[in-house]
């Protein structure tokens, strides 16, 4: 019942004039990563009031009928629940929820999905943990994993704990997708916000190994690009 009330005012909140912009931006085409994905165009901010209003009488059973809807905003709206309740868990639930994200990574399947989740969910119950597990994803072959692998690591990079990100980083420098190059520069960037020394040494090791469009993300914020 939760579930239909929520999907219910997503739909309210649907735009169509923008699905064909929407569609074409999260690469839903023919032979695109996103092949076949379906958009109801609703803004973030929307989906996020309507997770704020469900998050806590909606079960996980609610959220896996929303991850394994074929619209995208479903999909993200359960995310966004997901993120919210794992504020206000206590330790035990915050192992049920990070197992369950776990368990249904497939529907995790585009970059906005992952960069929503990733941290909030993955990284922020992974800050006093082992790691291991985003080693795991890394080495996956999956996109998507290895996309929230790096990406949960911006909770630890916000607790200037840099060590796995920079990991990570040397493990994806051939990787061939841009959008594993974006998002490892972003990082990076991120990492340089808060020590510009850790960057550069980064990037003095690495620069001649990295992808035009890591490099590019990483050094956005330098003053002096190496």
């Amino acid at each position: 019942m939760i579930c239909d009330k929520i999907k219910k005012e997503l739909r309210k909140k649907a735009n169509p004039k923008k699905l064909k912009i929407l569609s074409s931006f999260f690469k839903t085409g023919k032979g695109q990563y996103a092949e076949g994905d379906k958009m109801l165009a609703i803004t973030v901010p929307d989906q996020r009031a309507i997770a704020n209003r469900y998050y806590q009488t909606a079960n996980l059973n609610d959220v896996k009928k929303l991850l394994l809807s074929r619209f995208h905003e479903d999909r993200l709206t359960g995310l966004i629940i997901l993120t919210f309740k794992m504020l206000k868990a206590g330790e035990e639930e915050r192992k049920k929820i990070v197992d369950f994200y776990l368990a249904n990574l497939d529907r995790v399947n585009n970059w906005d999905l992952v960069d929503l989740s990733a941290g909030k969910i993955l990284g922020f119950y992974l800050l006093d943990k082992p790691r291991s597990v985003l080693y795991k994803l890394a080495k996956s072959k999956h996109l998507w994993s290895e996309r929230i692998a790096i990406v949960a690591t911006f909770e630890f990079i916000r607790k200037n704990q840099f060590a796995d990100t920079l990991k990570l980083a040397k493990m994806y420098l051939k990787h061939p997708h841009d959008l594993i190059q974006k998002s490892v520069g972003w990082m990076l960037r991120e990492i340089g916000k808060r020590d510009e020394k850790v960057l550069r040494n980064f990037l003095d090791k690495y620069v001649k190994k990295m992808p035009r469009v890591m490099y590019r993300y990483a050094t956005e914020k330098l003053k002096y690009p190496v």
